[in-house]
């Protein structure tokens, strides 16, 4: 269901802190994507028309909107103090002069919640032609949630903070999520006659159930179903617990498409990853940023990918890390690799153990299988790169660009001194530092001539030290 008309407001001013940091609650991660992209992607998905996103007036409200550039969209209205949730929806209301129709509020701190379930409670706000609803939860414990309670038909009569309730309003189990459907004109009205008499001081947005209630609007509630989607984020032990939560829903997700993932509890993958079936990932692999997995591929044990694509049947070995990289069908990678950015590795080509790359690009089949850098190059089709290979292309200053023909053997423990062109079919011998261009089909070696001196070995040390 997509929710064009609808208007949202995020509330992500708060400080939190019992997380400890200078840093803005919702800019913490959670699989790699701050807080914050979880409730925008959720709207995206809902294909929600305007979105508001409530920050502080301050540094910190700066740093937050200047951080989701993903969601260019989103308007970014001020609170100028913080005096409570109601406080923050007054600051968005600000930007909605004229409008009307219904308002969704969800807060910046609660990641968890599913399109489905918002999809649903927005069905149900319209079929039950409610002024306000509220989604809930019903937990064994209610914690510092505020509790909603009902009168013997089920409908909410009012919420009350945890810090309000009397004991046996703490004794309610069904609690309020923070995420409401509500009249624009109702929560208008609502806000103005909304005070601060409260145990924290603060305007609560809550207060507008029993104000509904008192002008005879209609007020409904909906309990998700999974109480984990509506739990938030206020210190960094939730912070982790919710990672745990999310990073088992999204793997238990990417099980039911044709994907296997080898003890699912050790792997994290993000919200953005897109993988193809028949895909293979081993345990304690991280998958974070944009990326896509093609039809076939493994993932070795321990291996880290940001920001990367990777086409079909390639074999990614273990403890392999590669960001913002491009990987084409076929090749093999690892283990114990690095691809940087800007590396792309062509069809069947073989980066090996102890390999970093950065801006290179590889032909087909090029191989570069051990203990090499290969930094800002390009490495033609079937070219072999032998152990300790060295593109030297940094010189203090500037950057240089190392290219290599196709068909190329570079020997072991070679140095090639950028910049430099090695012509397609040449041969560097072994121990080489080369420093001008080698034409096609040429042999090159720079090696220092062999000296031996006879009878001048360990032994003759050894019997030196005696002396």
């Amino acid at each position: 269901m997509l929710m064009k008309d609808l208007i949202a407001v995020v509330l992500a001013a708060g400080k939190g802190t019992r997380m400890q940091s200078k840093t803005p609650k919702v800019l913490h991660h959670l699989l790699r994507e701050p807080l914050l992209f979880y409730p925008l992607q959720l709207l995206d998905d809902l294909g929600v028309g305007r979105r508001l996103v409530v920050v502080s007036d301050d540094e910190d409200g700066d740093l937050v909107s200047g951080s989701l550039a993903a969601f260019p969209e989103v308007e970014w209205p001020r609170q100028m103090f913080q005096k409570g949730t109601a406080d923050a929806v007054a600051a968005a209301l600000e930007h909605l002069d004229g409008a009307r129709g219904e308002l969704l509020i969800l807060c910046g701190d609660v990641p968890l919640l599913r399109r489905e379930t918002v999809a649903r409670f927005y069905r149900a706000h319209k079929e039950n032609g409610c002024g306000l609803s509220i989604l809930t939860a019903v937990l064994e414990a209610g914690g510092a949630y505020g509790r909603v309670l009902v009168d013997e038909e089920g409908t909410p009569t009012a919420i009350v903070e945890a810090r309000d309730a009397s004991s046996a309003e703490l004794d309610v189990r069904r609690i309020n999520s923070g995420t409401y459907l509500v009249d624009l004109d109702l929560l208008r009205q609502a806000l103005s006659a909304t005070d601060c008499d409260n145990a924290q001081g603060e305007y609560y947005l809550t207060d507008m159930v029993a104000f509904a209630r008192r002008h005879g609007v209609k007020v409904s509630c909906l309990d998700v179903d999974d109480p984990d989607e509506i739990l938030g984020v206020n210190t960094r032990v939730d912070l982790v617990h919710l990672e745990s939560l999310l990073a088992r829903r999204i793997a238990g997700e990417w099980l039911n498409r044709g994907v296997t993932i080898r003890r699912p509890e050790t792997v994290r993958i993000g919200p953005r990853v897109r993988i193809d079936q028949d895909v293979e990932i081993e345990s304690g692999v991280s998958l974070f940023g944009e990326i896509s997995l093609g039809r076939g591929t493994v993932v070795g044990v321990g291996s880290q990918l940001q920001d990367t694509w990777i086409g079909a049947g390639v074999e990614i070995k273990a403890y392999s890390v590669l960001e913002e990289a491009a990987v084409a069908a076929g090749a093999q990678i690892g283990p114990f690799a690095r691809l940087r950015p800007g590396t792309e590795i062509g069809p069947d080509a073989k980066i090996g153990n102890f390999v970093e790359t950065k801006k290179a690009v590889f032909g087909r089949g090029a191989k570069a299988s051990h203990l090499a850098y290969i930094g800002d190059a390009e490495v033609g089709e079937e070219s072999n790169l032998g152990a300790g290979t060295i593109t030297c292309n940094y010189d203090g200053f500037s950057k240089f660009k190392t290219v290599i023909g196709k068909g190329v053997f570079i020997g072991s423990d070679s140095q090639l001194v950028a910049p430099v062109e090695i012509g397609d079919d040449a041969l560097v011998g072994a121990g080489s530092t080369i420093t001008r261009k080698v034409a096609e089909n040429a042999l090159v070696t720079s090696r220092g001539r062999q000296k031996e001196l006879a009878g001048r070995g360990m032994a003759w040390r050894r019997d030196r030290e005696k002396k």
